[in-house]
């Protein structure tokens, strides 16, 4: 008895388990392919959502580019033809072709164009920064000076007050003495004021220079000499107390500081 009792109470529990469960339907293939579809839409959709509000939150800011087909109408252009970089150039065989020079630039210091650009139409006032390095030393080895130009001592009579008119240069007897510039011989002899031998030359522009108490005079009156032309020997002609130069400079007849123009 028991056992029946047992089997009817199972038999009325699966009588109600089954009538809860629903009828199975077949599967439709395109009503099954709809919803993941709408599923994976809605999981897209989704996402973009959360991505979207996490922009607007941190600040930035996202733009969707959507493919187009603009890209795909651009007509491509033709490429150019190369060029040749060697191409070899040809001319006529016969043409004549000249490498003319319109001047000549030098940087070397010329004192004759110097000396002769000098304007001395003020007379001995001349200014001395203009006429420095215009006149070369008139001894080849080093300068010397020992009586400068101005008032002085004579060496000769004790007279104070003396004017000497020009520089006094350290030269033993017969050193070669030198023309400081280019120019003319206006005067080559004796000079009786105390000068002894003495050369002048004329530079031009009212330039001249002299050169005195000479051993020996190596030019003539009229001979147009260069710089650096030799023009006697160094000695104690004339009022003088030993071997040496008498140099001088003098502008419109007016004797200058030698050491100016040097």
């Amino acid at each position: 008895m028991r056992g029946k009792h047992l089997s009817k109470h199972a038999a009325s529990g699966q009588r109600r388990a089954r009538a809860h469960i629903a009828p199975l339907r077949p599967r439709n293939a395109s009503t099954s392919g709809r919803r993941r579809a709408e599923t994976k839409t809605a999981s897209v959709g989704g996402a973009a959502q959360k991505v979207a509000i996490t922009a607007v939150t941190s600040g930035f800011i996202l733009t969707a580019a959507m493919p187009t087909q603009a890209a795909a109408e651009i007509p491509v252009q033709s490429q150019p033809e190369p060029v040749a970089v060697n191409a070899p150039v040809s001319a006529d065989p016969h043409a004549e072709i000249g490498f003319g020079r319109t001047g000549v630039i030098s940087s070397r210091y010329d004192p004759e164009a110097k000396l002769a650009s000098i304007t001395v139409a003020a007379g001995s006032h001349v200014v001395p920064a203009a006429a420095k390095g215009t006149l070369s030393t008139p001894l080849d080895s080093a300068l010397v000076e020992t009586s400068g130009f101005g008032h002085r001592t004579s060496p000769i009579t004790g007279e104070a007050g003396e004017m000497h008119n020009g520089q006094d240069f350290a030269a033993a007897c017969g050193t070669a003495v030198n023309a400081a510039a280019s120019g003319t011989v206006v005067f080559a002899g004796w000079h009786p004021y105390g000068g002894g031998n003495r050369v002048v030359i004329d530079h031009g522009n009212g330039v001249e220079t002299t050169y005195n108490h000479l051993a020996e005079i190596a030019v003539t009156v009229g001979t147009e000499i260069n710089r650096g032309f030799l023009v006697g020997a160094s000695g104690t002609t004339g009022s003088s107390t030993g071997c040496h130069l008498h140099f001088e400079v003098m502008v419109n007849g007016e004797v200058v500081d030698p050491l100016n123009w040097l």
